[in-house]
């Protein structure tokens, strides 16, 4: 059974219980052989101490289903199982190390290629005229979010994204850091996902975000008369070699493009963006206003 999409131990005796665990994309190639690896290697470990599947559920604290399908690589462990197989299969850390490898294939592979690029970035130009970046969002207001998706997401599934947002938030930790740029429509600093605590701790972090050295967060006020956004979002990565990679929906019908005439049209959008927002500034100073009324 699960728990706000967190799989629940079961006792003894109740191994019928079948887990949500975390499902592998069939068209993850990666995810498919690393997720099949960890799957081999218990199953042989598992077999080398003698314990069959029921006898090793039931010491696992796991429904058998859970078991086969983790063993036949159709289920991601979770780090906590492969704790607890590591001293149950007397594995001395094998097992348990491997939870770094499923780590990496716990999130879908467009969020992992998105955050492999962002760790290499030096510097990142962003516009979303929807919500407040993902890069920016506290946990509850991601959850928020994606709760309000239709057709709506599973509870697991909502719990799987909005922890692969927060890891990508490891990109204001890097050292050096990279020069983010982030502009933001008002409407989505004023309007409640999630209710009104969760927008005032959104706030509050923007606040903390906009504080360090290497970020710029800009406010697109909604009375403005002239807006060169209305094409949609615009995603600008730089990288230290001198290359770059741009998205908005736009170009290219919204795939990643690398060519120079299509990032010189994004850049250009996104320049005069800046322009016509409120200065960093002002835009903090906005924050902190919207904040004492929240």
């Amino acid at each position: 059974m699960s728990v706000n999409g967190e799989a629940v131990r079961v006792g003894p005796g109740t191994g019928r219980a079948d887990e949500p665990g975390w499902e592998v994309d069939p068209d993850d190639d990666w995810a498919l052989a690393v997720v099949a690896t960890v799957g081999r290697q218990l199953k042989l470990r598992r077999e080398a101490v003698g314990m069959r599947v029921p006898e090793f559920a039931v010491a696992v604290g796991y429904g058998e289903d859970l078991v086969y399908k983790i063993e036949s690589g159709k289920r991601i462990p979770r780090p906590e199982y492969l704790d607890t197989a590591d001293e149950i299969l007397r594995a001395g850390g094998l097992v348990a190390a491997m939870k770094e490898d499923v780590r990496k294939v716990r999130y879908p592979k467009k969020v992992r290629d998105l955050a492999q690029m962002e760790a290499r970035a030096v510097e990142l130009q962003l516009y979303d005229p929807l919500h407040i970046h993902g890069l920016l969002q506290t946990p509850e207001y991601a959850r928020a979010l994606l709760s309000m998706r239709r057709p709506a997401y599973s509870a697991e599934e909502v719990e799987r994204f909005a922890a692969a947002r927060v890891v990508r938030r490891a990109i204001f930790d890097r050292d050096p850091a990279p020069e983010l740029g982030f502009i933001l429509e008002e409407w989505t600093l004023r309007r409640p996902l999630g209710g009104r605590e969760v927008l005032r701790a959104q706030l509050e972090h923007l606040l903390s975000v906009a504080a360090l050295p290497t970020v710029e967060l800009q406010v697109m006020p909604t009375d403005r008369q002239e807006h060169a956004g209305v094409d949609g979002g615009i995603e600008v990565l730089k990288f230290a070699d001198g290359t770059a990679v741009g998205r908005s929906p736009a170009v290219a019908g919204g795939r990643a493009v690398s060519d120079l005439r299509q990032l010189r049209i994004l850049e250009l959008r996104y320049g005069i963006i800046r322009a016509q927002a409120l200065t960093p500034r002002e835009s903090i100073a906005f924050v902190e206003d919207l904040l004492g009324e929240t």
